[in-house]
């Protein structure tokens, strides 16, 4: 009953509470604007907006009006996505490092397969430089890895500092030899630990190596030793203790989407704007 082109120029009057500042927003001259929410007023039978010579305000109805147009342009628009999202086909080769797992992205993923049904979504979850070598050999199309900050390749999608995680129960004294759990070699993080651990003159010993996050996340919990996560990584069972234990601050850590130059760009370009989209 009510034409989106009319609802869309009504909801930029409101928010510039400005026929002329709505004008230039949406790209058309003011009449057409005024001309355009007085047909939605008569669709609707009642007043939407009042005009004087200093301000432009909604009314009650308007009000009204308002909250209804901003839930029909938001179903119209994801109807048009679902529609255009729905024509793109073929197979999308996805790789994501295990512990970005614990983030938006499982729910990124099944809104992607809604939105594409006709893509054949294959997930690969490894470790970040296992996805790389694997991208580079072209048995992937996009990777969600983890790199040191400063790479010029690929699209950073958020930053993050590392930190030292524990469990609540560990204790440790601050000349004591660092327990270590660590992803098996090659790990970026891995490599962090230990680099800063010795930079900070720190013994350290590995008590436990592990192949993916889970295990990591066991041997954390059972209180055998300190691991490093992204900050936003850190599961709420777990804490940071790099000032508990006087441990040495590291660096920081990207969350990147790396694409395969080779494969379809259509499928890849969509699943890394919506990683991109909700990862902040």
């Amino acid at each position: 009953m009510f034409d989106p082109a009319l609802l869309r120029t009504f909801v930029a009057v409101a928010d510039t509470a400005s026929f002329t500042r709505a004008a230039e927003l949406l790209g058309i001259s003011q009449p057409t604007v005024s001309q355009q929410v007085r047909r939605l007023e008569n669709a609707a039978g009642r007043i939407l907006v009042a005009r004087d010579t200093r301000a432009v305000h909604l009314t009650d109805n308007g009000d009204a009006m308002l909250g209804f147009a901003r839930t029909i342009l938001a179903a119209h628009d994801e109807a048009a996505a679902y529609f255009v999202g729905s024509a793109m086909r073929g197979r999308l080769r996805f790789g994501a490092a295990d512990d970005l797992a614990l983030t938006h992205l499982p729910q990124v993923l099944r809104d992607f397969r809604q939105l594409y049904p006709q893509i054949n979504l294959e997930l690969t979850v490894g470790q970040s430089g296992q996805l790389t070598r694997r991208l580079a050999a072209g048995q992937l199309d996009l990777v969600y890895v983890k790199q040191d900050p400063g790479h010029d390749e690929g699209r950073t999608v958020r930053r993050e500092r590392l930190v030292w995680v524990a469990h609540r129960s560990l204790r440790l004294d601050p000349d004591a030899t660092v327990p270590l759990i660590v992803y098996q070699a090659p790990s970026y993080s891995r490599d962090t630990a230990i680099r800063a651990l010795e930079e900070a003159g720190r013994t350290w010993r590995i008590t436990c190596n592990v192949r993916e996050v889970n295990g990591a996340l066991a041997a954390l919990r059972a209180g055998i030793g300190i691991g490093v996560f992204p900050r936003v990584l850190i599961p709420d069972d777990l804490t940071e203790v790099t000032g508990v234990f006087e441990l040495p601050r590291m660096g920081e850590v990207d969350f990147t989407l790396l694409a395969n130059p080779r494969s379809a760009r259509e499928p890849a370009e969509a699943l890394a704007n919506a990683i991109h989209a909700t990862a902040r």
